[in-house]
């Protein structure tokens, strides 16, 4: 597990920026440690009006993530986890998400939030997920990463607050 050498970023006000965040269903008790990160992210960046999306599971990640850039948001922040299995149901739904998000990003020049657990067992997510007992808070760092990103993409685009 990496969890070194992530830089040390202090929040910035991000008030001013339209924030979605789209949440996976499966595997619940990671799903709630990701979406708590991922508010905590927002409350310390001040970005206190933000929609949050709820999907079946992170292969529906990319098309409602595609659907609220479309609306505007600055910032999507995607949220899911795929446990890998004995099939290649991980393999298919990993590069569907992660392709079709990047896709998402380019498309609509927006900041996407990569939020998704890609693990090989529960252990490794629940200690990503931000829970008390998580070595990891991977809601917060994608959160985090978004607004950071819109920023920067506001700032070239001449909006800056």
């Amino acid at each position: 597990m990496a969890g070194h050498g992530a830089p040390d970023q202090e929040p910035i006000d991000c008030s001013d920026l339209r924030v979605a965040v789209v949440a996976a269903s499966w595997h619940t008790q990671v799903m709630d440690g990701l979406l708590a990160g991922a508010e905590r992210a927002l409350a310390d960046y001040r970005v206190a009006d933000h929609q949050v999306v709820r999907v079946p599971g992170t292969f529906e990640l990319p098309v409602v993530a595609s659907a609220l850039a479309a609306q505007g948001y600055d910032a999507v922040v995607a949220l899911g986890v795929v446990i890998r299995g004995g099939t290649p149901h991980f393999d298919y739904v990993c590069n569907a998400a992660t392709d079709g998000l990047v896709r998402v990003g380019l498309d609509h020049t927006v900041a996407i939030g990569f939020g998704v657990l890609t693990c090989d067992n529960d252990q490794q997510a629940l200690e990503r997920a931000g829970l008390p007992h998580s070595r990891e808070d991977k809601g917060y760092e994608a959160t985090a990463a978004a607004l950071l990103t819109a920023r920067t993409l506001a700032e070239l685009a001449g909006r800056t607050p």
